[in-house]
């Protein structure tokens, strides 16, 4: 047996939910994976044979341990602004669709995804299943791939999960059960309460009174947690909080940034700040320059609101400066595009790199990679090899430049300016404390990286464990 973890809205917790599901059943002896029908995020991972997925799907594969899949996530939507996304279809890009035009497709869509979680159920056994957004959309409900169309095809056990943080947690559950169509809604088999703040035992009338007007049991009030896993998208931008550190990192907030998961671990050793477009850069120790779903529009944004011209001034000035993937792109002299990528034309980049970057076709490369610094500079000496992957449109000629890594990227002759296609740099917590080293020893301030932490996913599991009723979720997968 299989279960389906919904929510009452978007960013309740379910990804994070599910990933801790997946580590108990894990630990348990019990063969599971997770599966994502459809994820709109431009949070990704490559898979080890070079397909696209959300990223939340791989972060659950992990809690599993099992290696990601396309199957996990076989429709993913990655939005490219004026209400378009590209699918990615089982790891690939498909085409781009207006939203307006999506619907006409989800029919066929479901037939694929029920297709994947059929591989998947024949592989690893159980199924941990994620809906998307909130479950009782309603207005969706004749063409919901993500949860009511899935649940109807599946039947698994429903377990839903409410935010108590957001505030109305008795009318988000007893809303979202009632609005529920009536073949679905006795599929509802415990309801879990997430993110509280307090004394427990000053809810536990709550959960009575949720059981009693729901008639469904309240399973589990699970409190607010820093156990360290990434963010799916872009909701998590708004949660980030700045911690005390002896450097101080701006990342540009593009307004579609992509996998700034990329930072997450930097965010523990020194104080990032997510900055956007016209936002004064002075006093930073270091800019990054991050990924994007449309360099081109994005480029346009910082060069417009001036960020561009602050980029420069922060270059002459000695500041360290890294560019990924788009962030890299930008950073170029030019931009050649046929009208893949955005519109076509010649754009003019920062001009802090002496490369083109040409976009051609509507192919993207998505390859997990381990290479080799060129050791050139203050940081990149610090750091012998690193594991990441690539999820780019375009090729960069980089001319007789000094690379950064074997085969890609590039460094300056100060080793202060790196650019690169490799997502998963700073995911390391090597690299992102040499990189924090490089940058107190350029301040004259000591700082030590701290102690690893254990496996997050062990923790987000005990967590669970400790403040839900896992014994009434376990005879879901007997």
């Amino acid at each position: 047996m299989s279960v389906m973890v919904l929510g009452t809205a978007s960013h309740v917790g379910k990804s994070t939910m599910v990933a801790g599901l997946c580590r108990i059943l894990r630990r348990r002896g019990i063969s599971n994976a997770p599966f994502k029908s459809q994820n709109m995020s431009l949070n990704s991972w490559v898979t080890e044979d070079g397909g696209e997925i959300g990223i939340a799907q791989a972060m659950q594969a992990h809690a599993a341990g099992i290696p990601p899949c396309v199957e996990m996530n076989p429709i993913l939507l990655k939005p490219k602004g004026d209400q378009t996304s590209q699918i990615v279809l089982l790891g690939r890009p498909h085409h781009d669709v207006h939203a307006g035009d999506y619907y006409k497709v989800t029919d066929n869509l479901l037939t694929v995804a029920l297709e994947a979680a059929e591989k998947l159920r024949s592989r690893y056994g159980a199924l941990v299943v994620e809906g998307a957004g909130g479950a009782a959309e309603v207005n969706l409900f004749d063409r919901d791939i993500a949860n009511i169309g899935l649940a109807r095809a599946l039947r698994f056990p429903i377990i839903l999960v409410a935010d108590i943080e957001r505030g109305g947690v008795f009318a988000q559950v007893y809303g979202t059960i009632s609005l529920l169509p009536d073949d679905i809604r006795p599929l509802v088999k415990a309801v879990i309460v997430n993110k509280f703040r307090g004394d427990p035992a000053l809810f536990s009338d709550g959960m009575r009174i949720l059981e009693e007007i729901t008639g469904v049991p309240a399973i589990g009030l699970v409190p607010v947690t820093d156990v360290d896993i990434p963010s799916e998208d872009s909701l998590s931008l708004q949660d980030k909080k700045t911690r005390s550190a002896p450097v101080d990192i701006a990342v540009i907030h593009l307004p579609r940034i992509s996998n700034f998961t990329d930072y997450e671990v930097l965010e523990r050793y020194a104080s990032v700040r997510y900055v956007k477009p016209g936002t004064p850069l002075s006093g930073f120790d270091a800019i990054i320059l991050p990924g994007t779903k449309n360099t081109i529009e994005d480029l346009e944004e910082v060069i417009a609101s001036g960020t561009g011209e602050e980029i420069k001034k922060a270059r002459t000035q000695g500041v360290p400066i890294i560019g990924i993937c788009g962030g890299y792109q930008m950073l170029c002299e030019q931009i050649l595009d046929s009208g893949v990528e955005s519109k076509e034309g010649a754009f003019q980049g920062l001009g802090l790199i002496p490369c083109t970057t040409t976009f051609s076709g509507y192919e993207k490369t998505t390859v997990q990679v381990t290479r080799t610094s060129s050791g050139h500079g203050p940081f990149l000496k610090k750091i012998a090899s690193v594991s990441g992957y690539e999820i780019h449109m375009g090729t960069t000629c980089r001319g007789d430049i000094r690379e950064a890594f074997s085969g890609e990227g590039v460094v300056s002759e100060d080793g202060l300016l790196v650019g690169t296609y490799m997502h998963g740099l700073f995911t390391s917590p090597e690299v992102a404390a040499a990189f924090v080293t490089f940058l107190c020893d350029r301040k004259g301030v000591s700082w030590t990286p701290p102690a690893q932490e254990r496996d997050p996913f062990d923790a987000l599991a005990d967590h669970i464990e400790a403040h839900v009723r896992i014994e009434e979720i376990l005879p879901f997968f007997s």
